[in-house]
């Protein structure tokens, strides 16, 4: 496929030229109060015959209303296309949809019929302008055993402007983003709808998110940050006032506005506080990856939801993290598995961690600390009943972590079930981190801590082996690998690379 590789930084340059070029037979179109295209385009959740394209027209996004700049009652025609090249010369789909303002005018265009494995380049026109260009690859054939690349992102508080790990990003050879939540950290007065739409708005105004997403799909899950700190179920944290009903209604809110700006699936259109999350994507035979919702269906946390003694509640059996239905879920699809690898993505660190440096436990309540027998029933099922190749992806501690996932974790000498690679954040800080560094000797499985550092963990994935490089920032934006792993296909177990 030599033909679709092209060079990173040629890639960004070259889109805004692009997208002055002409196209849909030069089709006009009703004219629109400004540039609609403010906020981007992106693009999500990779098949063998596609993907998902995404915009959402906001010529003012940071609008009061919420509307971004858009007429409140008018559906608005938006054309799209999909090429071969970048230049446009042999587009091979092409449609029309229309963006509503119930859905805060965005689209989400679900591309099927293309072929699997290869890079295609993507454009959205409305009202006489042209999006910016966007680019993304299908996943691969069924039966393929092709290699995947991927960055781990998570935790992306606003940095007034830019976010230089993502400029680092997209200009990786990568083949796709698992973004695993805090895309937008909720501020004390986000409630309505129209409130998260502008937070979302300020988001996307970064020059360096809006290029990830352009030369790059994106697999995505929230966190709790979308909605309110440490929410669990139908309980706030932020919110102690507030009765269910009323968080519900945020809830929803939030929901919404989440899948107005982010490259999702139509079906993944939420029902009111309702939004189904959790998926799966294969790619090949080589790997299954496996995104996972720890927010929506876990019970309230214990009393001490940060870093405090252990609450006896927290090690109590029947405490869900995930739900039932989405036990049920994972457990089934990761018993049916063909694939070499099982790629476990989800918010939260697994590992357990014990924070008290002398002979008391002291663990984070709302990490799976809260939930450890849900904890140990997961870890149970992986070793005695669970697929090849597990490896757990997860985010939110804004520090990186490379743990070995332990049958017991009060036995250092335990049988080790999985490996967990935990990113650091974009831009979220890590006042802990000096705690976590004075806890490491009480934490043997902990193999890898790389401490108050802002970046994303590179993976590289073969048939034999995953690779994953800790890239942290340095000055001036550039972008350094800390440190490597491996797992090696049928090790429990990482290894410095």
């Amino acid at each position: 496929m030599g033909e679709t590789r092209m060079d990173r930084g040629r890639f960004l340059r070259a889109g805004a030229a692009l997208a002055l070029l002409p196209l849909f037979g030069g089709c006009g179109g009703e004219r629109l109060p400004d540039y609609p295209f403010r906020l981007g385009v992106a693009s999500g959740d990779p098949l063998p015959d596609g993907f998902v394209i995404w915009t959402r027209l906001a010529p003012e996004p940071l609008a009061q209303d919420g509307l971004g700049g858009m007429p409140p009652d008018r559906k608005v025609g938006v054309r799209w296309e999909v090429a071969r090249d970048e230049g446009f010369r042999r587009v091979v789909r092409r449609g029309r949809v229309e963006a509503r303002p119930e859905l805060g005018h965005a689209v989400h265009v679900e591309v099927g019929g293309l072929e699997a494995g290869r890079w295609y380049w993507y454009r959205f026109k409305a009202g006489g302008e042209v999006s910016p260009v966007g680019r993304a690859k299908t996943a691969p054939a069924p039966g393929s055993g092709e290699g995947l690349s991927f960055a781990v992102a998570s935790c992306q508080a606003w940095a007034g402007g830019d976010y230089p790990a993502y400029r680092r990003m997209a200009e990786e050879d990568l083949d796709l983003v698992i973004h695993l939540g805090d895309y937008i950290y909720e501020e004390e007065d986000t409630r309505t709808l129209a409130d998260f739409r502008r937070l979302y708005g300020l988001y996307k105004s970064a020059p360096g998110l809006r290029e990830a997403h352009a030369a790059l799909p994106f697999v995505a899950v929230p966190d709790d940050h979308e909605v309110d700190n440490d929410w669990a179920g139908a309980y706030p944290e932020d919110y102690p006032e507030l009765g269910k009903d009323e968080f519900l209604r945020i809830r929803a809110a939030a929901f919404r506005a989440y899948y107005e700006h982010m490259p999702l699936r139509p079906s993944a259109l939420p029902r009111g506080p309702r939004m189904r999350l959790h998926r799966r994507l294969r790619f090949g035979r080589l790997a299954e990856l496996y995104l996972l919702d720890t927010r929506q269906h876990r019970e309230d946390q214990p009393t001490g939801r940060l870093i405090a003694p252990q609450e006896p509640e927290a090690l109590e059996p029947g405490r869900s993290m995930l739900g039932e239905e989405q036990r049920r879920w994972l457990f089934s699809s990761l018993q049916r598995s063909g694939a070499r690898w099982n790629l476990i993505a989800q918010q939260t660190m697994l590992a357990r961690y014990d924070y008290d440096t002398g002979a008391g436990v002291s663990v984070n309540h709302d990490q799976w600390d809260g939930y450890a027998a849900a904890r140990e029933g997961l870890l149970r099922f992986l070793r005695e009943r669970g697929p090849r190749g597990p490896v757990v992806l997860s985010g939110d501690w804004h520090a990186g972590f490379v743990n070995d996932l332990k049958a017991d974790f009060g036995d250092p000498a335990s049988e080790t079930v999985a490996p967990e690679l935990v990113t650091t954040s974009i831009s979220s800080g890590c006042p802990w981190a000096d705690r976590v560094e004075r806890a490491l000797g009480e934490n043997p499985h902990v193999r890898y801590f790389g401490g108050d550092r802002r970046g994303y963990v590179r993976c590289t994935l073969r048939e034999n082996l995953l690779r994953a490089d800790f890239r942290f920032l340095r000055g001036a934006g550039r972008i350094k690998t800390d440190a490597s792993w491996a797992v090696e296909e049928g090790s429990p177990a990482a290894r410095r690379a």
